[in-house]
């Protein structure tokens, strides 16, 4: 996984398996990780390179905790401002959402 140096030493230099792309749009640093896909963002190029090294640390379930119940996931979309009747409603619905939003087919 990449961190982000202070200063570049061996141990802190990304490795081949592990490509990224940074850029800047307009006052956002942007950084996607190749392999992945998985994309973040920042003020400054060592924020958008922090956040993405958690983004995708959370996206291969190396840190964070699985939301296993639809309680646990209502309080977190409340949490992120996203209702979740809306979201509810549009599964209900089978509007297309993002792999993440899908309910598992086991429930």
């Amino acid at each position: 996984m990449f961190r982000v140096p202070s200063e570049t030493s061996e141990e802190e230099v990304p490795s081949v398996e592990s490509p990224h792309t940074v850029w800047k749009e307009e006052n956002w640093w942007v950084a996607k990780d190749s392999q992945t896909g998985v994309a973040s963002q920042g003020k400054t190029r060592r924020e958008a390179l922090e956040n993405l090294d958690e983004a995708v640390a959370l996206h291969k379930e190396e840190i964070g905790e699985p939301i296993d119940s639809w309680e646990k996931e209502r309080k977190l979309l409340e949490e992120l401002g996203i209702d979740p009747e809306e979201v509810e409603k549009a599964r209900e619905e089978k509007k297309e959402f993002l792999e993440f939003m899908q309910p598992d087919p086991e429930d």
